[in-house]
C-alpha cells in the first residue's frame, strides 16, 4: 500500500482504470451465462445500439461484462501505451466509456472516432498522448457509427455492408477530427458548472449529423429499442458487483491512510473547477470513489429502479465526476430536486394517459445520472440552487433526444449545458455564492 500511496496522481488514476478493467473481465467469467459470452459479444457488436439498448438483453450478462471489460482494456492500454497523463477529465472519459459499454458502446464502434482524433494530431502536429481524453470522448456518438454500418439509410437492420462500413469510418473520422477544438471551447459555454463538459461538442455534432443524415439526405430515422428489452434485469448482479467493487475502494482508501477528517474536507468542497486527486490526495479521492459509488447505488435502490444494463451503466456514468467535482455533499440536492420534480409533475399532470415521468421510470433514471453534472451549482450557491437546477433538468431531459435522434450518449450532459445557459447568468446576477454569504456574516 505504501508504494501505491506514493504514486503520482496520474499513475494512480491509470492503476484505478486497470482495476475497473479487471473487475469487469472477472464479472464476465463469473456470470452464470459465461459459456455464451463470446456469442453474446457478437450479438452486441452486430445489432443496433441506439439509446437505450439493454446489453443484458442483447448479449446476456457475461457478454455485456466482456464487452465492458474489453472496451476498458483498450482505453487503459491507450493511457499506458501512449504514456498519456491521466487527470480528472480522464476519469470522466474512462468511466463514461465504461458505463456506456453496457448500453451504447462496443469494441467495434469506438475505432472510427479514435482515427479522427489521430488525424487531428497529425494535421496539427500534436502528440497523440495529449489527446487520449478526446479519443474516449469521441465514443459519445458511438451508436450512430453502428447504425451507419448495419442499417443506414434504412430503419431495419440489413447487416454489415462495405458502403456502411466506409460511411461509418468517414463520419467517425469527422467526429474525432472536430472534437478536440470543441472540447477546448466547451467550458466557456457553461463556465465550469456542467461537469460533463464534453457533452456540448458531442451533442452539437450529433444534432448536426442527425439533420444532415436523416433530414437533408432522407435517411429513415429508426425507432428506439423496444421497451420490453429493458425488462431483462438483475438486482443481484448489479448490486453484488457494485458493493464489492466500491467496498474494495473504501477499504483500500483506509489502508492508504485516508482519515475521516480528510474526506470531510472533500465533502465541503464546492466541486467547481476541482481535481480531487490533486487537491486532496489519492487516498481521499479513492474514498470518494467508494463512498460516492455506494451512495449512487443506494439511491437507485431507494427509488426502486430496474437494474438492467442501462441502469447499471448509469451508476458508472454518474460516478465519472467523482474526481472533477461530484460527491454526496453536493449531489444530494440534485437527487432531491429530481424527486420533487417528479411528484410535482404528477400532481400537475393534465394528460389523458399514464404519467411517464415517475422517479423510477427509465428515462428519469438516466436523466438523474447526468443531472449530477450540475453539482457545482449546489456546491457554489447552496442546496436550494441544486434543487432548482435539477428540476429544470428534469423538465428538459426527455425532450432533448429529439435534437439528435437518440444517437448522443451524452444526452443528459447536453441537457445540463442548456440548464447552465439559463440558470447560471441569473444566479450570478441575483444571488451570492456561499463564500460571499459567509464573508458578509
Amino acid at each position: 500500500m505504501r508504494k501505491i500511496k506514493e504514486l503520482t496522481p496520474s499513475s494512480f488514476l491509470k492503476l484505478l482504470f486497470a482495476f475497473f478493467t479487471v473487475a469487469f473481465l472477472l464479472g464476465a467469467v463469473i456470470m452464470p451465462d459465461r459459456s455464451s459470452m463470446f456469442s453474446g459479444l457478437w450479438s452486441i457488436v452486430s445489432q443496433p445500439s441506439k439509446v437505450s439498448t439493454n446489453y443484458f438483453a442483447v448479449g446476456g450478462y457475461a457478454g455485456a461484462f466482456l464487452n465492458a471489460g474489453l472496451v476498458c482494456l483498450i482505453c487503459t492500454l491507450l493511457y499506458y501505451g501512449l504514456k498519456a497523463t491521466a487527470n480528472a477529465a480522464s476519469v470522466i472519459g474512462f468511466l463514461l466509456t465504461a458505463g456506456f459499454s453496457f448500453w451504447g458502446i462496443n469494441v467495434l464502434n469506438l475505432w472510427a472516432g479514435f482515427l479522427g482524433v489521430l488525424l487531428y494530431c497529425l494535421v496539427k502536429r500534436e502528440k497523440v498522448n495529449t489527446q487520449v481524453n478526446a479519443m474516449l470522448f469521441s465514443t459519445g456518438i458511438a451508436p450512430l457509427i453502428t447504425d451507419l454500418m448495419i442499417r443506414y439509410p434504412n430503419a431495419e437492420v440489413v447487416g454489415f455492408t462495405w458502403q456502411g462500413i466506409l460511411l461509418s469510418l468517414f463520419i467517425g473520422v469527422i467526429i474525432g477530427f472536430v472534437l478536440p477544438a470543441g472540447l477546448a471551447h466547451s467550458p466557456k459555454v457553461h463556465k465550469g458548472f456542467d461537469l460533463y463538459s464534453a457533452a456540448v461538442p458531442i451533442g452539437m455534432t450529433a444534432f448536426f449529423l442527425r439533420a444532415i443524415l436523416y433530414q437533408v439526405l432522407g435517411g429513415e430515422l429508426p425507432a428506439a429499442p423496444s421497451a420490453d428489452l429493458l425488462k431483462v434485469a438483475s438486482w443481484p448482479v448489479a448490486n453484488f458487483f457494485c458493493f464489492a467493487v466500491f467496498g474494495i475502494c473504501v477499504l483500500a482508501a483506509l489502508l492508504m491512510g485516508c482519515q475521516p477528517k480528510d474526506y470531510w474536507k472533500l465533502l465541503k468542497d464546492s466541486g467547481h473547477g476541482a481535481d480531487f486527486s490533486q487537491k486532496y490526495g489519492t487516498a481521499t479521492f479513492l474514498m470518494n470513489v467508494g463512498v460516492y459509488g455506494l451512495f449512487i447505488v443506494l439511491y437507485y435502490n431507494l427509488i426502486g429502479a430496474t437494474f438492467n444494463a442501462v441502469t447499471f451503466g448509469c451508476i458508472f456514468c454518474m460516478l465519472a465526476c467523482c474526481c472533477s467535482g461530484s460527491h454526496p455533499g453536493n449531489v444530494w440536492p440534485i437527487m432531491a430536486g429530481y424527486v420533487l420534480a417528479s411528484f410535482v409533475g404528477k400532481w400537475l399532470f393534465v394528460g389523458a394517459g399514464e404519467y411517464t415521468q415517475a422517479i423510477n421510470a427509465q428515462a428519469i433514471v438516466i436523466g438523474l445520472c447526468f443531472a449530477n453534472g450540475l453539482s457545482p451549482i449546489s456546491g457554489k450557491y447552496g442546496w436550494w440552487a441544486g434543487i432548482l437546477a435539477a428540476m429544470l433538468h428534469f423538465g428538459l431531459v426527455t425532450s432533448v433526444p429529439l435534437l439528435h435522434g437518440g444517437f448522443c450518449l451524452y444526452n443528459g450532459g447536453f441537457t445540463a449545458a442548456f440548464v447552465c445557459l439559463v440558470l447560471v447568468p441569473q444566479l450570478e446576477r441575483f444571488c451570492k455564492t456561499k463564500e460571499e454569504r459567509l464573508a458578509v456574516k
